[in-house]
Parts: structure tokens; C-alpha cells; sequence
């Protein structure tokens, strides 16, 4: 190599080439004035750079989404209160895990007497009623009493019952057992019991707190089921299917990349022209999601095979891209020259070649180092 006409060339510049220390190297990198560089065998090994060749790989065609980790709806539970009252007991804490059916909270309001007292009454009120009406019929029916009346104590029996069953109705829906009414236990309390089971996220009330019935006092979420919610704008959404593969990561917490699958395509558009898609997990078990996780996604929408080399084999400088292709190699070192190239998409750290043409299936790159030597 010694005798190469690629050696005797002149010099255009001089560079030192470091290899993660301060000190100077004995032996420089060469860069002629037709573009070619020179690496003895020494700087190649001392800078660990590693040459290899095109690949034929698939390259995703991909649409870039945004969304969050949501649940269905019916992992989902606000709590809040039948009637207002006075929170008199709250003993937990966001995080806690909660299991169907098990007590919340515990609210006071006087009132929960008057609607007890009501039905106490009401009940006697049926049990006469039910007495006189049985009699006004079999009077009626032996043509003893007159229709009218009939009817009129059919109507009261009738009107009570309902005012009862509505009545009975509403002491289950504040917890309020019934048949303890019955027996004189009058409770001023309400206790309200957890309709899914789930961790607690938010809890908007203290001991003391007065609530009205509209308002949310903690919330639930099962997070045993969660899915995809992500928005794609209106011109991406006719490349979307059923089944697509979507990649994603959680920015802010980890770069790794996790599966999921297209499952549901919204049918209406959103004020900011996108339009919802839902994506099912794979392997959802294996990952510790929380509701509410920021998601960067790319749906793939098909694949194209194309030549590819390493990502980090391609620098782009003043708005092109170029590689290290070899010239030749032998026992005194190493000569690259310094192609411009169209690059193509970028998947897993590969990045695929357009214009391929100009090279054979035997052509050498630098794989690994190529940004230093091209940016000097």
C-alpha cells in the first residue's frame, strides 16, 4: 500500500484522530483532495470501527400518533352520594386497593330519619289500605258496595304501594337496610360501598366535608384491562385498519418500544380534525401501565423491502447525507471514500438506501465511526 497511488496523492489536511484520550496520536487520519480517507490498521483498531454491508430488510410505512393509556369505561367509578350529607368517616389514601363491594366512605346527613320515618308510615298506611281495599271488593263484588267506592279505595291502595316500593327503593340505594327500619333501628348514616374493584386515584373529600349528590367524592379505576386511546388526524385515517401492528413508548418514563394492535376506528371527527383509534396491549400483564401515561405511537401501515445500513453509518451534513464506502484495504491500513446517498425510512436502528444503484453486493461500509472522520 505503500506504493498506492491513493498514499502519494497531496494532502489536503492533517487530523489528529483521538481515541477517547488527550493525548496524540503517533499516527494521523489523511483525507486526499479527492475526497478519499486514510486509516492505518493501527487508528482503526485503537477507535473501534467496524465496516459492514447492505442489508435487505422490511421498512415499515408508519403513521405517527400521539394518545394516553385509558381503561374501558366500565373500569372506570366516580363515587359520589345518593343524597348530601357530612363525610363522617374516610380512611383511605390514593393507591389503596379497594375490592367490589367493600365500604368507602361513610356519610351523615339528619335526613336519612325523615326518609325512615316516611317509610315507616307509609307502611302502616299500606297495610290499612290493603284491609279496606280487600273489603270494598268482596262488598262490591256482592253488589254491597257502590263501584265508586270501589275504585276509590283501589286507587288509594294503589297510589301508597307505589309511594312505598319508591320509598323502600330509595333507603337500598343509601345502604339503609330496610328491614332493620322496620324493626325501629334508625340510622342517621349512609355508607357507600365500592361498585368495582381497582386502586383509588383521586379522593376529593376529608372528614368533616359537606357533599351534594352531584358532586364526585373519590374515583376508581381498574387498571386490569387497559388500552390505547390515540388520535389520528383526518388525512392519515384511510391507511388505518383493523389488526395493524402499532408500536409505542412512554416517553417520559422508559425508550423501550411495546406492542399493540389497531382494534377500534373512530366514526366521527373531532373539532381538531383527528379521530380516535382504540389499540389492544400485547402481553399487557407484563408491563405496569398507569392510566392517564403520555404515549408517542406509530401505527404500520404496510412494509417495503429496501437495502439498509446502520443508522449510525449515515451523517447528515449541510442538508445531505452521506456514508463510508471502502476502496481498498490491506496490511498498511485502510482507504474510504466519502459517498452522498438518499436515505429512506428509519426502523430499529436501520435506515434504508434509496439509490443503491452505484453499488455492488460486495462493497464494504464503515458501520461505526463514520460521523467523526466525515464531520473533520
Amino acid at each position: 500500500m505503500k506504493n498506492s497511488p491513493y498514499f502519494l496523492s497531496g494532502l489536503l489536511i492533517l487530523v489528529a484522530f483521538g481515541c477517547g484520550t488527550t493525548e496524540k496520536k503517533s499516527e494521523e487520519m489523511m483525507a486526499t483532495d479527492s475526497g478519499q480517507i486514510l486509516l492505518s490498521q493501527q487508528q482503526f483498531k485503537n477507535n473501534d470501527f467496524i465496516l459492514g454491508t447492505l442489508n435487505s430488510q422490511p421498512f415499515p410505512e408508519v403513521v405517527k400518533v400521539n394518545g394516553m393509556i385509558d381503561v374501558p369505561p366500565e373500569n372506570r367509578a366516580v363515587i359520589s352520594a345518593t343524597m348530601g350529607g357530612y363525610i363522617k368517616e374516610t380512611p383511605w389514601l390514593i393507591g389503596d386497593q379497594i375490592k367490589k363491594g367493600q365500604a368507602l366512605v361513610v356519610v351523615e346527613n339528619p335526613e336519612f330519619i325523615k326518609v325512615q320515618q316516611e317509610y315507616l308510615e307509609v307502611k302502616e298506611q299500606l297495610i290499612y289500605l290493603k284491609s279496606e281495599y280487600e273489603r270494598q271488593r268482596v262488598l262490591f263484588e256482592e253488589k254491597i258496595s257502590s263501584q265508586k267506592s270501589f275504585l276509590k279505595t283501589e286507587s288509594e291502595f294503589k297510589i301508597t304501594t307505589a309511594r312505598f316500593n319508591g320509598l323502600k327503593k330509595q333507603l337500598e340505594m343509601l345502604n339503609i337496610s330496610p328491614k332493620q327500619v322496620e324493626q325501629g333501628k334508625l340510622m342517621t348514616t349512609s355508607n357507600i360501598y365500592s361498585p368495582i374493584s381497582g386502586s383509588i386515584t383521586k379522593i376529593n373529600v376529608s372528614k368533616g366535608t359537606y357533599v351534594s349528590p352531584a358532586a364526585a367524592i373519590l374515583e376508581i379505576i381498574d387498571n386490569s384491562h387497559i388500552h390505547l386511546e390515540l388520535s389520528v388526524f383526518e388525512k392519515d385515517i384511510m391507511k388505518i385498519k383493523k389488526g395493524q401492528q402499532i408500536d409505542f413508548k412512554i416517553p417520559e418514563a422508559s425508550e423501550e418500544i411495546y406492542k399493540a394492535e389497531v382494534h377500534i376506528i373512530g366514526t366521527s371527527i373531532n373539532e381538531n380534525r383527528s379521530i380516535k383509534v382504540h389499540g389492544h396491549l400485547i402481553d399487557e400483564a407484563k408491563n405496569n401501565f398507569l392510566t392517564g401515561m403520555f404515549v408517542e405511537a406509530s401505527i404500520i401501515t404496510e412494509e417495503k423491502e429496501l437495502s439498509s445500513l446502520p443508522s449510525e453509518a449515515l451523517v447528515s451534513l449541510d442538508n445531505k447525507t452521506y456514508l463510508l464506502r471502502l476502496l481498498m484495504q490491506n496490511e498498511d491500513g485502510y482507504i474510504f471514500e466519502q459517498i452522498e446517498v438518499a436515505p429512506s425510512n428509519t426502523y430499529n436502528n436501520y435506515t434504508g438506501i434509496l439509490n443503491t444503484d452505484q453499488f455492488e453486493s460486495t462493497d464494504k461500509f464503515l458501520v461505526k465511526g463514520a460521523f467523526h472522520l466525515i464531520m473533520e
